[in-house]
């Protein structure tokens, strides 16, 4: 039985995603027909929705719709202009600056949003278009755009660092968000190393001198947007509260930022808000709770054990375990949400690294900036998708100059992956 429930789920899930089911219907309904082998049709179904409601049973998942809500304002609030701002005055100068200005924009963004969407949509509306003015290619200042921002991902806040905590069986998440800081840090400076020389070569130009006074100006300017990594990331490490809780303080700080300092959001726009983040909560909490109940199929069939006795068989060398666990993942990656992706391979995965010595932690983070490279990638990777839009650029034309950057992504991955200090050294740090 376990073999055919392999094949069955598999073949299901497969056939709906070439059929354009969403991924969230193609989860459930896959795992729906899984069941069906072992039990009849009404208790499947009662099955499923009891594993999908106790899946999102969980306190350290309300911290997604607040996080969610708070990344709503910023979009809104003139956050990122401000932090683009902020950015120029740091790397502006620099061969290619206005590609670094991108990456550094969006690493601060993310960092602040913790969404790879929003910033893609928020430093890309304002930076692809003045990149083209300056000369740039608009297909390379887009590649930028989109492989910048899924830093996001991994510099904290990061919730799809809470979906790794659930699927983990309770990881830190403040020693996840901690870890995240190098890692995310180093994949930025990688882009911008790989954006350097493309700009270079093709003589791309600098941001115009800014005084000093004005660079002052300028960096009190983002001070309050800045605050923001302070009070939530602060206030989590020195225990003041949890990370659930620092998400609705993101929320309060995000309001009183957009909506009475900036005053860049109006009251009349607070229902919209609401409701684009009430709708992305929705597709994110779904996309949870069936993956929770695929998972929980495949630990009733003893998949996560046989994959990872095969695993363990074929070879003990844990360089080799490593690479081809990330050579599984960048592939999933490419027709695979990271929510789900996350939820249903780290049950699989994560017996199989702790048995060669990996820390929960650094095969956390290892996991999310894999994945990360997939949201880059067609045919769903959805900052892909949003930052061709941005751009006015078609995929085709914006594969070229997103080849290097890819390469520059896989590289930091590699580094992340072989050496675990990246991760671990500021966890330990703290404590953790």
């Amino acid at each position: 039985m376990g073999a055919l429930s392999v094949l069955v789920l598999v073949a299901v899930f497969l056939v709906l995603l070439v059929l354009g089911t969403p991924i969230s219907v193609s989860i459930g309904i896959s795992t729906l027909c899984t069941m069906l082998l072992s039990i009849d049709f009404l208790p499947s179904v009662t099955t499923v929705a009891q594993r999908m409601a106790t899946g999102l049973d969980s306190f350290a998942l309300l911290a997604i719709p607040f996080f969610i809500l708070s990344g709503q304002f910023m979009n809104r609030g003139g956050i990122a202009r401000r932090l683009i701002e902020f950015a120029k005055v740091l790397v502006g100068w620099l061969p290619g600056g206005l590609a670094f200005v991108n990456i550094l924009a969006a690493m601060l963004f993310g960092a602040i949003s913790g969404s790879a969407v929003a910033a893609a949509a928020a430093i890309g509306g304002f930076m692809v278009p003045n990149m083209e003015k300056e000369g740039y290619d608009k297909a390379f200042s887009t590649a930028v755009n989109i492989t910048s921002s899924t830093t996001g991902m991994i510099i904290p806040p990061s919730n799809i660092l809470i979906v790794y905590s659930l699927a983990s069986g309770g990881v830190s998440i403040a020693a996840l968000f901690i870890a995240g800081y190098l890692p995310g840090i180093l994949v930025g400076l990688m882009l911008m190393l790989v954006s350097g020389i493309i700009a270079w070569k093709n003589g791309y130009p600098t941001v115009p001198g800014i005084s000093a006074k004005e660079g002052i100006l300028k960096f009190f300017d983002a001070i309050p947007s800045l605050m923001l990594i302070v009070i939530v990331i602060g206030g989590i490490v020195a225990g003041f509260f949890t990370a659930t809780e620092a998400s609705a303080i993101a929320v309060l700080y995000t309001f009183i930022l957009s909506v009475m300092v900036y005053r860049e959001v109006s009251w009349k726009h607070i229902p919209d808000i609401l409701l684009k983040s009430a709708m992305t909560t929705s597709i994110v909490m779904l996309l949870i709770g069936t993956s929770m109940a695929m998972s929980w199929i495949m630990s009733y069939e003893n998949i996560p054990q046989s994959v990872s006795a095969f695993l363990l068989n074929l070879t003990q060398n844990r360089f080799l375990i490593l690479m081809i666990i990330n050579i599984i993942l960048l592939f999933i990656g490419t027709f695979m949400d990271m929510t789900p992706a996350v939820l249903i391979f780290t049950p699989i995965f994560l017996p199989v690294v702790m048995n060669t010595g990996m820390n929960p932690i650094h095969f956390g983070i290892m996991m999310v900036l894999n994945l990360s490279v997939g949201l880059c990638t067609p045919p769903v990777g959805s900052v892909l998708f949003v930052g061709c839009g941005i751009g006015n650029v078609s995929i085709e034309n914006v594969i070229k100059p997103l080849i290097p950057l890819f390469m520059a992504m896989i590289i930091a991955l590699l580094l992340v992956t072989y050496f675990p200090w990246i991760s671990m050294i500021l966890p330990r740090v703290f404590g953790y």
